[in-house]
């Protein structure tokens, strides 16, 4: 359904909304085609200078869609993963524009993954961090694998990534990765103070120095390929298949 993202432009910022209430704003294929969508027809519009990602109901995302896992790991395909969602981090990973997040609530998996390519990330008191990528016995995604001990050391990548351990929005702050807590409901109204503070700033500058404190581009999606067909074997694999029925048990119970 395309009511489950809405994007507006409003001056010169592109407000990309997840608006899937009832599923926590989890990431459907076509929520993900169309997030996509929203920041590659960005990147040559000189109206637009900055994006916002953000969420609705006291909610960033759940993640990936649990139901789209499942049905992927039990798919004869022999694709690496779902390209819908290979061609949002592309898209994050090529993208030349500011991006900032607006977290409320939880942020779990490709929620939080897809916070280490924005440039400013705020959170809400309330908001919660995890990527439970091994408890269901798969492996990290988005580029993770690379960014996370980049911005954060090893040690806590190896806990948040492996472990699944959950972060709060003070956690995440002084792990490096959030710039600032707020209070819940405001997320999204500071979000639109930092772009306005960004969109006045000389685009080209900030184009470039953005370039020059990023990784390149092929770095990134070079790691997303392989995590990719990691991924992508290991959602077909026992423990994965295993663990995901495990969800849908508890989740019935």
């Amino acid at each position: 359904m395309t009511d489950h993202l809405i994007v507006t432009d409003e001056n010169t910022m592109r407000v990309i909304r997840l608006r899937r209430p009832e599923k926590k704003n989890a990431i459907t294929h076509d929520m993900y085609r169309r997030m996509s969508d929203a920041i590659d027809t960005a990147q040559n519009d000189p109206h637009i200078r900055c994006i916002i990602i953000t969420g609705e109901s006291g909610v960033f995302t759940a993640g990936n869609d649990i139901e789209d896992f499942l049905k992927d790991s039990t798919s004869n395909a022999d694709t690496p993963r779902d390209s819908n969602a290979v061609k949002f981090l592309y898209s994050l990973a090529h993208n030349v524009k500011p991006i900032i997040a607006a977290v409320d609530g939880v942020a779990i998996g490709i929620g939080t993954t897809m916070l280490f390519h924005c440039d400013y990330v705020l959170a809400s008191t309330t908001a919660t961090f995890s990527t439970p990528f091994i408890h269901l016995g798969l492996v990290p995604e988005g580029a993770s694998s690379l960014l996370m001990p980049r911005t954060m050391g090893y040690q806590r990548a190896f806990a948040t990534l492996v472990m699944g351990r959950t972060m709060t929005a003070d956690d995440a702050l002084i792990a490096g990765f959030v710039n600032v807590v707020v209070a819940p409901g405001h997320t999204e109204a500071e979000a639109r103070k930092v772009a306005r503070e960004i969109c006045a700033l000389p685009a080209e500058a900030v184009a470039i120095s953005r370039k020059l404190l990023k990784l390149p581009p092929e770095d990134l999606t070079r790691r997303i390929d392989q995590e990719s067909h990691l991924f992508g074997e290991r959602m077909r694999s026992n423990e994965a298949i295993a663990a995901f029925k495990a969800f849908f048990t508890r989740k019935k119970g």
